[in-house]
């Protein structure tokens, strides 16, 4: 790992209407639109969705090295994001932000290790942390 601080950078370019490109050195372009709920067209990335698929993202591979760490075996995880965009005190911003977690798990792993990954997963992820929304971690484990 290097050393901290970690310098990110992303750049935005866009022309008068339409898409947004969001790009990064080495990276794929993101082309980008306002959601549907402020009149922006379906099936684009939005500054709210990228927010949500970024704690949902942070959460996965924080899962991944505190399962590790704590030798937790597990087949598969998925993660869904709910966040809450409300209007507080005129000012526009996201207020909540609900995590489900389902965690597949082979059969005979110790549910109470793996309940213990996520909910410590959910304390690590450096994208959460940085957010000022109410959080909640909802989780489920399943053997398959």
């Amino acid at each position: 790992m290097h050393p901290y601080p970690h310098l990110y950078q992303v750049h935005a370019s866009a022309v008068a209407e339409g898409v947004v490109t969001l790009g990064s050195a080495g990276l794929a372009d993101i082309p980008c639109t306002p959601p549907p709920e402020f009149g922006g067209p379906e099936g684009y990335w939005s500054p709210e969705t990228l927010l949500a698929g970024a704690i949902a993202d942070c959460y996965v591979l924080s899962f991944r090295a505190v399962a590790r760490a704590s030798k937790v075996d597990w087949t598969s995880i998925a993660v869904e994001v709910h966040g809450t965009l409300d209007k507080v005190e005129g000012v526009t911003r996201f207020t909540k932000y609900v995590t489900h977690a389902k965690l597949v798990v082979p059969a005979g792993t110790d549910r109470a290790r793996a309940e213990t990954a996520l909910q410590k997963s959910e304390k690590v992820c450096l994208v959460s942390n940085s957010l000022n929304g109410e959080r909640h971690l909802e989780t489920e484990i399943v053997e398959g």
